[in-house]
């Protein structure tokens, strides 16, 4: 199976995706001094494994990070300040709505200093709505750790509801999944 999500085709990259505050679009050279910030965070490492050294960053990210389908970089006022990603859930993985697992999966990550301003919520809500104008019937599912507070949050604004608890990676994990059409904030 692709890591590409293909139910029926989607041209890859879309045009940017504007909303209020935000611009999603497909990652450029400009963004990787901030996606390289962004994966370097102690911060934003806490409940993804673990922030990676800056030195490996730097010699491991591509001169255009990210070029990929599912693959926006979120901006705002012209600066980069997350990701968003929509790639098929690995089979492997604890966590899935379906037997066979595939299913798309929704990821996020925001720098820091965009915490607690709702641009989480803003950006995972129009990229469900260009996930769901390309494919009306599939649904989407979400996994955080149940520690992450403020995932959780945005998980429930955005419209996911719980599908289940397991432990992985040492720690209590969420799933949950989202249907075309859910109303989100």
């Amino acid at each position: 199976m692709s890591d590409e999500i293909t139910v029926h085709p989607v041209a890859w990259p879309p045009a940017p995706i504007k909303t209020e505050r935000l611009v999603l679009r497909q990652s450029e050279a400009r963004d990787r001094a901030a996606l390289i910030d962004l994966f370097a965070s102690p911060e934003v490492g806490t409940y993804v494994g673990g922030s990676r050294p800056r030195d490996e960053l730097e010699r491991a990210l591509p001169e255009v990070p990210g070029q990929r389908f599912g693959f926006f970089v979120v901006v705002l006022n012209g600066t980069t300040i997350g990701m968003i990603t929509l790639d098929r859930r690995d089979p492997e993985r604890k966590g899935h709505i379906r037997p066979e697992g595939g299913e798309p999966e929704l990821g996020y990550l925001f720098l820091p200093q965009a915490w607690g301003r709702g641009y989480a919520t803003e950006a995972c809500a129009a990229a469900l709505n260009w996930f769901a104008d390309a494919h009306p019937s599939e649904p989407v599912v979400l996994s955080t750790q149940t520690a992450n507070e403020a995932s959780m949050r945005v998980a429930a604004r955005l419209g996911f509801t719980e599908v289940e608890r397991f432990e992985d990676y040492g720690a209590e994990q969420w799933l949950g999944v989202w249907y075309p059409g859910t109303p989100s904030d």
